[in-house]
């Protein structure tokens, strides 16, 4: 008897995605003779049972289309009941699941209770474990250049330092890509807590030698040196209260949110940027322009080889993994190891050692 698999994209969108789901449902369907149901708006759509049954003519049309036609949702689940009912009800062989960090988080748990499970890695920040590229990465990336190559013609004309915030909280590598890629003169990543005296100094260095204007690409979790140490500080506090109140969860879970407060105040750092130099400062916040928008053709091969490669291993009821890019190779990895940690830059990474060679200001 045909399997029959569901799907479902999940977290936030990106370019790719659909071609992720047009390469799973036309090998499946076509190849391999699956059924095919899909569920809505992402895990919002398995707990309350929102489905349809997909055919070949709906993975047909849209390898080119931004977003994803099933589409998603961020949605926190502790009760999995409902999302195991739904799989149940179906009579689903299995479930592929196509997302983000927190995707893969709840992928792990349905597996521990059970469920027959397959992720995709999905992310514009490129920072899930285990994987060397994200389907969306490089579309955002793109776009993030792009946007930094524009910005040069008016920071050119105007004689300003613009500051470009670009997607990241705890991950620099889309704005470390397109800061190289675009030709940033300061690149600012939560990897590398930056000095504003550092970025200012490269700045008015930039000025005295007749380039007067200066283009400063921040990660949305940059944070500076002294916000940084004050955290550090702030845990060890927390960690001597651990061994003898009862108050530390509170204490840190404040912490958390006065951390995420501090990160992300491109703001701050414009104003304190525009002091120090007293030059005309301006800020360009992308947001969710680099989410939006058509696929490159280098994450349509990707969301291509990991969507039938996926097929591929529900045919052979290898679950419990994630598709993977390794080394320009597909791999499944299980999501044990998935789950664990960050997918950070290496402060010894090529792309970070090159920057340096070519003279941009890091923030150290």
């Amino acid at each position: 008897m045909a399997k029959h698999i569901g799907i479902l994209t999940a977290d936030g969108d990106s370019p790719g995605l659909n071609a992720a789901i047009r390469a799973f449902g036309k090998s499946a369907i076509g190849h391999h003779g699956y059924r095919i149901t899909g569920f809505l708006d992402g895990f919002h759509g398995l707990q309350t049972n929102t489905a349809m049954e997909m055919s070949a003519g709906d993975f047909s049309g849209i390898l080119t289309a931004g977003g994803t036609t099933l589409g998603t949702s961020r949605l926190k689940i502790d009760d999995l009941e409902p999302l195991i009912a739904s799989l149940e009800e179906h009579e689903l062989d299995g479930l592929v699941c196509f997302g983000g960090k927190d995707t893969q988080h709840l992928a792990y748990r349905l597996k521990q209770a059970g469920v027959n499970v397959i992720t995709l890695p999905k992310s514009i920040t490129n920072h899930i474990p285990k994987t060397d590229r994200c389907i969306g990465f490089d579309s955002a990336l793109t776009v993030a250049a792009e946007s930094i190559d524009r910005l040069h013609t008016t920071a050119h004309s105007h004689h300003r330092i613009i500051v470009v915030e670009i997607m990241g909280d705890d991950a620099g590598w889309l704005a470390l890509g397109a800061g190289i890629a675009g030709g940033a003169d300061v690149i600012l990543i939560p990897e590398i807590p930056y000095h504003v005296d550092s970025v200012a100094e490269t700045i008015l260095e930039r000025s005295r030698k007749g380039k007067r204007f200066s283009l400063v690409a921040v990660a949305e979790g940059a944070i500076s040196e002294e916000d940084h140490q004050f955290f550090l500080k702030a845990r060890e506090v927390n960690q001597f209260l651990r061994s003898g109140s009862d108050d530390y969860q509170e204490v840190e879970s404040q912490l958390m949110q006065l951390e995420e407060d501090f990160t992300g105040k491109t703001i701050d750092l414009a104003q304190r940027l525009n002091q120090a130099t007293q030059l005309d400062t301006r800020i360009t916040i992308l947001g969710f322009l680099q989410r939006g928008g058509a696929p490159t053709a280098t994450d349509r091969l990707l969301a291509t080889t990991l969507g039938t490669s996926a097929a591929l291993l529900a045919a052979d009821n290898h679950w419990g993994v994630m598709v993977a890019n390794q080394g320009g190779e597909v791999v499944p990895v299980a999501l044990e190891e998935v789950i664990q940690g960050e997918k950070t830059v290496p402060l010894d990474h090529p792309w970070v050692m090159s920057a340096r060679a070519v003279g941009t200001n890091l923030g150290d």
